[in-house]
């Protein structure tokens, strides 16, 4: 029975399949000559993946056609420490033996003896690569053999090498290694690739080696020239590493080149901060938001993508939607795009009604480059100078990472001068946003685009935070608010030096600005004052006289309004403030 892909296969072509369960491989040897030119030869007519599978006594259990993931083999457990005597002699019909990263996943998943690949073109065998399972610290990973020909291949002492592997897992204590380690790849500068560790960082991936090119032109079809990819592959085995990551966005067409050449995932900068939106989001509208930018980054995408999709493959990229949902028709996934717009519709009419329901009070929100410090000046205003005593909700999360916020907050504060405002606090922004990603939030970003007022937090300590300041800009651009009021607040102070201050100074002494520390709460109240001078009069200047019987009023304006004469008369307290339109109403039975 020849299990995989066989649709549209000739009966002939299936039934020569079918004779290699009457091939006998030699215990000793990975494979022989007529099984290796069989194989060869059905892939060279049908294009198409032949994968084997063999036992110990060199009987032949299995025959797929498609890739080695079809072939159905059960798991055996890690702890029983051995192999699971069997090995796998696959081809690669794009004449490139170079192990994958399926095929080194199902090698230490499936514990098998050897995984082989044969390389054919239209010419025939190219060449051949073996891969073996081994043990680093601990740790079951993977050993790959360079380019060998097929005679080298065929005269392999594979019982030998088998023992050997047999022995050293009897002999540890093995862990599966199911951590990721990441070579970067970038061709715009050093600080862009160092930001692009901290968004790997963020995902707990190491990055074990980065590589700079210089280019003026992407290349087409590998993004980077076809040295450079050579050399990858190499630093890629030398270091051990199992996926690399780029630092611009990738086509469908350049990851499943760079992944056959290559020979393990390839992700790109969007799939990576799309990744950390889908573990960082908390909310209902979060989640949707984030799972709406992954379908519509991967639906043009969905033919020829790689190793992303695997189901073995797992780590970075696999996570929201999932492969099934990706792996249905087209218009099942343009029908899950439709349902989750409706959703966030339902959700922006929500926000609208909020947002009518506090119309006269004034709308501050804080934007920036992620890990700006927006978070920490949040919860730094708020437990400071909350809206009402009792009403405390919980702080949002501050820490030393990118995108550490995703869902937005909306909380009331009072400014000194007893003025009522809101201040949201929205998602950090980044260079190279995924443009799907700001469509998906723009329900979300929307409280930006109503603010009476933009705090825009800058991280002076960086030392790229003009770029960062550009790359904000242009996210502003493209939600049409660049001509609302802005605050240029450069915060972390506290961590730069004295001498350096006067180089930010001298950038930004056209801007209003304010430098401030929200870690230590420096220069914070002198912020406050820039924002109530900035912020538009809504106070009304009103008197009151308060009855002795009615004084909880008197205590209701001290608490909501700003009281500026309290005077005690015959007919009850006399009180001379400035109070918003709510206060206003509620007190005008006592208005002079």
């Amino acid at each position: 029975m020849i299990s995989g892909n066989i649709d549209g296969v000739k009966d002939n072509i299936l039934n020569r399949l079918e004779n290699i369960y009457d091939c006998k491989v030699a215990k000793d040897e990975v494979f022989n000559f007529e099984l290796a030119q069989l194989i060869s030869n059905v892939t060279m007519e049908t294009g198409r993946e032949v994968s084997v599978s063999i036992d110990r006594k060199g009987n032949i259990i299995n025959v797929a056609l498609g890739d080695s993931t079809t072939v159905e083999m059960p798991l055996i457990d890690i702890k029983e420490k051995r192999l699971s005597a069997v090995r796998i002699i696959h081809t690669h019909p794009n004449g490139n033996s170079r192990l994958s990263a399926l095929d080194i996943s199902a090698l230490i998943k499936l514990k098998l003896d050897c995984i082989t690949a044969i390389g054919v073109d239209e010419h025939g065998i190219t060449d051949v690569t073996l891969g073996f399972c081994t043990i680093e610290n601990n740790i079951l990973t993977s050993e790959v053999s360079r380019k060998i020909s097929l005679q080298e291949a065929m005269s392999f002492n594979l019982n030998h090498k088998i023992k050997y592997i047999d022995s050293i897992i009897k002999d540890n204590n093995i862990e599966e290694d199911t951590s990721e380690r990441a070579i970067l790849v970038g061709v715009e500068s050093e600080e862009s690739l160092d930001e692009l560790e901290e968004l790997a960082k963020a995902c707990n991936v190491v990055t074990v080696d980065k590589v700079l090119q210089n280019r003026t032109r992407v290349d087409s079809a590998f993004y980077v020239g076809s040295g450079k990819v050579e050399e990858i592959a190499l630093l890629r085995q030398a270091r051990r590493a199992n996926v690399v990551i780029f630092d611009d966005e990738l086509t469908a067409s350049q990851v499943r080149n760079l992944e056959e050449f290559i020979g393990v995932k390839v992700i790109d900068r969007t799939t990576l901060i799309l990744e950390i939106f889908a573990k960082r989001a908390k909310s209902k509208e979060g989640k949707i938001q984030v799972e709406l930018a992954q379908l519509k980054y991967r639906l043009p995408r969905l033919t020829g993508l790689g190793t992303i999709l695997s189901r073995t493959g797992g780590g970075i990229g696999t996570r929201g939607p999932g492969e099934k949902k990706l792996e249905t028709d087209r218009r099942h996934i343009r029908a899950r795009i439709y349902d989750l717009s409706k959703e966030l519709e339902k959700i922006k009419k929500i926000r609208q009604t909020q947002r009518y329901s506090r119309n006269d009070i004034l709308k501050v929100s804080l934007v920036g480059y992620t890990n700006a410090g927006k978070s920490t000046l949040r919860n730094l205003l708020y437990n400071t100078i909350p809206a009402r005593e009792g009403t405390q909700k919980e702080n949002v999360l501050e820490a030393d990472m990118l995108f550490a916020t995703l869902d937005t907050t909306t909380r009331a504060i009072v400014l000194p001068n007893n003025n009522t405002i809101t201040l949201t606090d929205t998602v950090g922004f980044i260079r190279k946003l995924p443009h799907d990603l700001v469509e998906a939030f723009k329900s979300t970003l929307e409280e930006v685009i109503y603010s009476d007022l933009l705090l825009h937090i800058v991280d002076v300590s960086s030392e790229n935070f003009m770029e960062q300041i550009n790359a904000v800009n242009k996210v502003l651009e493209e939600l049409g608010v660049v001509d609302k009021p802005i605050i240029m607040v450069l915060n972390k102070i506290d961590k730069i030096k004295y001498e350096e201050l006067d180089y930010i100074r001298d950038k930004f002494k056209k801007l209003d600005y304010i430098e401030i520390s929200a870690k230590e709460n420096k220069n914070v109240d002198i912020l406050l004052q820039l924002v109530i001078d900035k912020l538009p009069y809504t106070l009304k200047e009103a008197e009151f006289l308060i009855p002795y019987s009615d004084q909880s009023m008197v205590a209701y304006l001290y608490r909501n309004a700003n009281v500026s004469k309290e005077k005690y008369k015959v007919e009850g307290t006399y009180i001379y403030a400035q109070v918003d339109e709510k206060v206003y109403n509620i007190c005008s039975k006592y208005l002079l």
